[in-house]
């Protein structure tokens, strides 16, 4: 399965080469914007797959689908739990 995370861009690196350093959950990644249309902007929020900025997302977009991930990780992680304590004492 492929994800696209939603980012944050907080400094742009090299305006030529169209990379930008993107914030994803507290960690700082140089993305490249290439594929985005127009110049990329401190502040603005883009969707991530892979290093490449795939496009533009509204603030609102991006935190309803950290939200989402962040729900979905946590249901996974209970799912495992509960896999891992019916198997105890299995033989």
């Amino acid at each position: 399965m492929c994800l696209g995370i939603p980012a944050q861009i907080v400094e742009i690196v090299d305006p030529r080469a169209k990379t930008a350093k993107a914030e994803i959950g507290g960690v700082r990644r140089i993305v490249s914007c290439a594929l985005l249309e127009g110049e990329a902007q401190v502040g603005e929020w883009v969707l991530v797959h892979v290093g490449f900025a795939l496009d533009r997302l509204d603030e609102e977009q991006a935190r309803e689908t950290l939200q989402l991930l962040s729900e979905m990780g946590e249901a996974y992680e209970r799912e495992q739990a509960q896999i891992r304590a019916s198997g105890e004492g299995a033989a």
